[in-house]
């Protein structure tokens, strides 16, 4: 297949983007670069974004909208970056689009990072932020949400596993895109050389380093037997990112345990497509799907009608 050949496939929205944008970014030798560019990119917060420090290097960021109900539905957000960087402000835009469209609270986990702190430490301090967050004046415990993408998502299915483990929260839904739920990932040879921003390599490495020396059947989510009475889930992912088998498979066997599961699969569109290319239909489609399936599950007084 030629280099102009190979674009054809890629949503038409998404070309250009796919053209620009490396087929790995992470790699071991890029992290502490990759690392400080985010640093220098964060040092200010927007406005009406509070910041609150949970100690242990834990914070979160809580995002409000202009008005809303009291006790208010609500949402932990989970960033991405492969277990090992990234941060909750790169998702500042978007946290800010669920609390406007949902009339929400939603609050944006900052959690530490692998390799330096492996599974149980990152997981351990999102059950953190969600604890905070389900006993927060503002919020209503019965109708709390969790989600998050990439690596984010991939702590959010683990975290819902958690929260029916210790049967302390019913959580009213997951919301996992395009999600890192599984270290034994392969990649499709047939669509291999569509993946944008994160491939096999990417993965090996992110697992490895999140995984530490933790039982792979404890830590992933992919590997627990058990899937029945977790949360209700909502599941997107393109036809062109490494986890979309993965991610199809996840959502199979949660129906199978009669888990209701809602799957989004973006023809032609690569691994962060929505963050890449954020006004696109295609990806103004994609968020506008997640925000359906929460309006359902947190029920009356959400949404636009509710503010």
């Amino acid at each position: 297949m030629s280099e102009t050949l190979s674009y054809e496939g890629f949503h038409p929205e998404l070309r250009r983007r796919a053209r620009m944008l490396p087929r790995q970014l992470v790699t071991p030798a890029r992290l502490p670069l990759l690392r400080g560019l985010q640093a220098l990119n964060g040092w200010r917060s927007p406005r009406g974004v509070e910041v609150v420090d949970l100690g242990g290097g834990v914070r979160v960021r809580v995002h409000r909208p202009p008005a809303s109900a009291t006790p208010s539905p609500a949402l932990l957000w989970i960033h991405g970056g492969g277990y090992v960087m990234g941060r909750a402000q790169q998702d500042d835009s978007l946290c800010r689009r669920f609390a406007s469209e949902l009339g929400i609270v939603v609050a944006a986990v900052d959690y530490r990072l692998a390799p330096e702190h492996p599974f149980p430490a990152p997981l351990d301090d999102c059950a953190r932020g969600l604890a905070w967050l389900a006993d927060h004046r503002e919020v209503d415990p019965a109708r709390v949400a969790i989600g998050g993408s990439s690596a984010g998502g991939g702590l959010a299915a683990a975290l819902a596993l958690l929260a029916r483990d210790r049967g302390q929260l019913a959580l009213v839904l997951q919301v996992l895109a395009y999600s890192m739920l599984d270290d034994r990932a392969q990649a499709d040879p047939d669509v291999a050389e569509h993946y944008r921003i994160w491939n096999s390599k990417s993965n090996q490495w992110g697992w490895a380093s999140y995984l530490g020396a933790a039982d792979p059947d404890l830590a992933v989510p992919a590997r627990r037997a058990d899937l029945a009475d977790v949360a209700p889930a909502w599941i997107g992912v393109g036809t062109y990112d490494l986890f979309h088998d993965e991610n199809l498979a996840y959502a199979q066997r949660l129906r199978a345990a009669g888990v209701p599961c809602h799957t989004e699969v973006v023809p032609g569109a690569f691994h962060g497509f929505d963050l890449a290319e954020p006004t696109a239909s295609v990806s103004t489609s994609f968020f506008a799907s997640q925000c359906a399936s929460l309006r359902t599950a947190f029920g009356a007084g959400a949404g636009p009608d509710a503010r």
